[in-house]
């Protein structure tokens, strides 16, 4: 039976004010966070800072933050700040080199697909929805849920980017897989209401941006890739790439995590938003196949390479952050930078 909408309900939980500024964590981060306090840009050696770092990666999230909710207490005009986007663009720069020497090119977008299609298998296969399936603890559960919330209560948002910066039956495409994030017109099915549902379930606060301060740069880094490239024109193929990686591997992974959170003995109110992924994901994927990607390359085949680069730098993020969940859970430790409270 379908859940009458609250209007009242959805509006607190999605019509919020912008979130707290986040501590820093370094010398670029501090200057970020000063700055949208209302003092001037300082001067910061982005040179050598390490472009995965929590630093680094803290002060592009706070830049980015810009341009969805803000944060309480700062100008929104400072989204359009020409000091503030000075820095932004270095530390983009460094980023991206980062991630353009760490990312073997390719051009062969058919190959790259193929291989994401691949599933791998068997008892000694390592990855978050695997361990979580198998032996996850709760507690685990709880602080993977934490770490994804940096993009899941903004989910289909960075990709929404991209929607102006292509054309034909490429942005048809990409924007029935968004109508469908969005909740195909059912406000309460948008998959970021049910995730904050989730976590609302798992005992965790749902307000945007409550987690920040908790996850590692390894966390931030996924996400800012994404709003790094929807945010660039020149990176709209590495955008698609991104958003193509992600619908086309997220439902078996999403369906793992069901069957994991029910051996846990999660209710239907925290596992509503994986399994919605598991039917969503998988009909997405014929769409971002059919009617994405190929038109997108048959207009503009010079972005093929740009298609596997946003592929493969998804990829090499995600394998940055699981390995810091595992590392973390093998040691005995938390995954995150403070304790999450008592569910």
């Amino acid at each position: 039976m379908t859940r009458a909408l609250d209007t009242r309900t959805l509006d607190t939980r999605t019509d919020r004010s912008g979130p707290p500024l986040p501590e820093p964590r370094g010398p670029l981060s501090a200057a970020v966070v000063d700055a949208l306090r209302g003092g001037p840009v300082r001067a910061v050696d982005v040179d050598h800072a390490d472009p995965y770092g929590d630093d680094l990666q803290l002060a592009l999230h706070c830049c980015y933050e810009l341009h969805y909710r803000g944060f309480d207490g700062a100008d929104d005009e400072l989204e359009w700040d020409p000091d503030l986007l000075r820095l932004r663009g270095a530390l983009e720069r460094a980023f991206l080199a980062a991630l353009h020497t760490d990312v073997e090119p390719s051009d062969d977008v058919d190959a790259e697909v193929e291989a994401l299609l691949v599933e791998p298998v068997g008892p000694g296969v390592r990855g978050l929805s695997h361990h979580l399936q198998r032996e996850g603890t709760l507690a685990q559960l709880r602080e993977y849920v934490a770490h994804r919330s940096v993009y899941h209560l903004k989910e289909a948002d960075p990709q929404a980017w991209v929607i102006p910066r292509i054309g034909g039956a490429a942005k048809a495409g990409l924007v029935t897989v968004e109508h469908d994030e969005y909740g195909s017109g059912r406000p309460e099915r948008m998959h970021s209401l049910l995730f904050a549902e989730m976590m609302t379930e798992l005992g965790l606060s749902d307000a945007y941006g409550a987690h920040v301060d908790r996850v590692p740069g390894e966390t931030l880094a996924e996400v800012n890739l994404m709003s790094l490239c929807g945010l660039h024109r020149s990176l709209r193929g590495a955008s698609v790439g991104q958003f193509a990686m992600v619908e086309l591997t997220s439902s078996p992974g999403s369906e793992r995590l069901v069957r994991g959170m029910r051996r846990l003995g999660c209710g239907p109110a925290a596992i509503r938003f994986y399994d919605e992924h598991v039917e969503a994901d998988a009909v997405h994927e014929q769409v971002v196949r059919r009617d994405v990607l190929a038109p997108l390359l048959a207009a503009e085949p010079g972005l093929a390479a740009d298609v596997v680069f946003g592929i493969r730098a998804s990829l090499l993020l995600g394998d940055r952050m699981q390995d810091r969940l595992l590392g973390s859970w093998e040691r005995g430790e938390s995954s995150l930078l403070r304790p999450l409270p008592a569910g």
